[in-house]
């Protein structure tokens, strides 16, 4: 990065930026092992991971002993591959969300910095840093992160190839645009490349800009493409048939066009998470956006490349008819950049902020004095297990809003002098406010992710024992138990995969029952209330472990259970 712009504005100084950066890395990595994973995404993927590490198919993902086909397997590989380098646990599963997240962070300043400004690309930096959906994001186990960042990364990389003036130069980044491209399609689907297809056909509409489809070296780039993507798709389906159809149709086509997945929203459902996950910034996005607008040209315009990333990725999603919040996460990058070319104009050589910038921090200042009188309805439907857990979470919302006023009047006070570090203290405000709510779930999690009910029972079940699922799919007491389970009358997300191997599960609850009489060392997962129904019907049961929301019993009469 160019630094000579920040040092003469007598702001932040290399030495500042990189002690900020390695504070803000010990923050963002060293919070991932306090939380449990809790349902269902962090448990799922963990889980999938687990099961490729211990039978050592890297081909054919499995989730609870079945086929799972639904994604790809890029993040699997990857965490399974940090489980068998650190262990198995909760930080190692979240590893490769935050690493991408982070990295993405890093790589929007680089970006920033060579397309705009050294400035810019700070302040484009610490925009996505301090925005709370990017931060959640990247503390959680999900496909969202890092589908972005491959995503992002493959949007840099279009940006530095097109606005680089070496041909040398622009075939390289153009060439890892296409193998960032690729990574995403790996880790999510082909939405991988069909994001930045429709970004790029609106934006040469748009801007009438039809020379740039010259430089994007489309032959070399394919096949750079199918030498990354396609050794996976062929092995998986020579082993598994049936996954090309199951992959690209239901999973693809049909979750878009159909209400299948019962994912549903209004058309609006993105605006108000747009609002929350990018909210320290929001006031800034409306002159952004309106700034490229006005920069656009019949040449390249990086600018307007950006808002027609934001605009496609809103409207296309806003469409689909399959909506869930972390469907819009890759916007942020884009509106990050945007805002930090702003604001860097903003500040010009003079290094202060106007009005509008310190209403805004007095704004958020105040905003957080207001959360106090609200306290009271955090735990207001709390279930009545619940209700401690929730008194506890309060004190983390107590310490985030604190953090935030304080940071806040902090911005406020240095926006007339050091306008700089007055946005550097603004989203220092911020992300510590989320990082701080967001670790402080524990309290709330920890119930839900089961490892109270697994710390009481896992020592005592004996290691090859059939482990039944009774009408539940559980997503986080598999993986702490480190065991698969058998399904029974209910698969839930693991239809297809029960459909395929349809002996590896029971179809009935009556047929669980006859096993059950059978298997004199089982032992079975259930709802309270499943178990109550058991009860009744006196199937022979003996409860070995139970939290507010699971049941774990085991065949009474089992010879080795007797003994214990």
């Amino acid at each position: 990065m160019q630094f000579g712009q920040i040092r003469q504005s007598s702001a932040l100084n290399p030495a500042s930026i990189l002690i900020l950066v390695l504070i803000y890395a010990l923050l963002w990595f060293g919070t991932l092992n306090y939380r449990h994973l809790i349902p269902s995404d962090e448990g799922r993927y963990a889980e999938i991971a687990r099961e490729m590490l211990v039978t050592g198919d890297w081909v054919t993902p499995r989730y609870n002993g079945y086929k799972y086909f639904e994604k790809p397997p890029l993040q699997i590989w990857a965490t399974a591959t940090a489980f068998n380098l650190f262990g198995i646990g909760d930080w190692q599963a979240r590893l490769w969300t935050a690493l991408t997240g982070f990295l993405t962070i890093v790589f929007i300043g680089f970006t920033g910095a060579r397309v705009y400004s050294a400035r810019a690309g700070w302040l484009a930096a610490i925009a996505l840093a301090s925005s709370p959906m990017w931060v959640m994001g990247g503390h959680i186990n999900s496909l969202d992160m890092g589908l972005s960042a491959f995503l992002v990364a493959a949007l840099c990389s279009l940006l530095l190839a097109q606005t680089s003036h070496n041909s040398n130069d622009t075939r390289k980044w153009m060439w890892a645009c296409w193998a960032f491209m690729a990574l995403a399609t790996l880790s999510k689907g082909v939405i991988g490349v069909a994001i930045p297809g429709m970004v790029f056909i609106v934006y040469s509409i748009t801007a009438w800009d039809w020379k740039i489809w010259k430089r994007l070296h489309i032959i070399s780039g394919t096949i750079l493409f199918l030498a990354i993507t396609a050794p996976w798709f062929v092995l998986v389906a020579q082993r598994n048939p049936e996954f090309l159809e199951f992959f690209f149709i239901h999973e693809h086509l049909q979750r878009f066009t159909q209400t299948a997945h019962s994912r549903t929203g209004p058309i609006y459902y993105f605006i108000p998470l747009l609002l929350l996950g990018f909210l320290p910034w929001i006031a800034q996005t409306p002159g952004a956006l309106a700034q490229a607008w006005r920069e656009r040209n019949r040449e390249f315009s990086s600018g307007w490349l950006l808002v027609c990333w934001f605009a496609v990725i809103m409207g296309f999603f806003s469409m689909s008819q399959s909506k869930l919040p972390g469907y819009i996460i890759p916007v942020f990058p884009a509106l990050a950049m945007l805002v930090g070319h702003r604001l860097d104009r903003n500040l010009g050589f003079s290094n202060s902020m106007g009005l509008p910038w310190r209403l805004q921090a007095l704004f958020f200042a105040i905003l957080g004095g207001v959360g106090f009188f609200f306290l009271s309805e955090v735990g207001k439907q709390a279930r009545p297990d619940e209700i401690e857990s929730y008194a506890q979470y309060t004190y983390w919302i107590i310490a985030a809003l604190i953090v935030l006023i304080s940071f806040s009047l902090l911005a406020f006070v240095q926006s007339k002098r050091n306008g700089l570090s007055s946005i550097t203290s603004f989203a220092s405000g911020f992300f510590l406010c989320t990082i701080i709510a967001g670790t402080g779930h524990e309290t709330l999690g920890r119930a839900v992710s089961g490892i109270d009910l697994v710390e009481q029972v896992k020592a005592s079940i004996p290691e090859k024992v059939n482990f039944y699922s009774i009408r539940i799919l559980d997503h986080t007491v598999p993986f702490y138990l480190g065991r698969t389970m058998i399904m029974v009358e209910s698969p839930d997300e693991l239809e297809f995969g029960v459909k395929q191997e349809p002996e590896l599960w029971l179809s009935t609850f009556d047929a669980f029952i006859e096993r059950w009489k059978e298997d004199q060392t089982a032992y079975a997962l259930m709802v309270p209330e499943q178990f109550i129904e058991l009860q009744k019907l006196n199937v022979p049961m003996q409860e070995v472990g139970r939290d507010s929301r699971r049941v774990i019993v085991k065949h009474p009469e089992s010879p080795t259970n007797s003994a214990q």
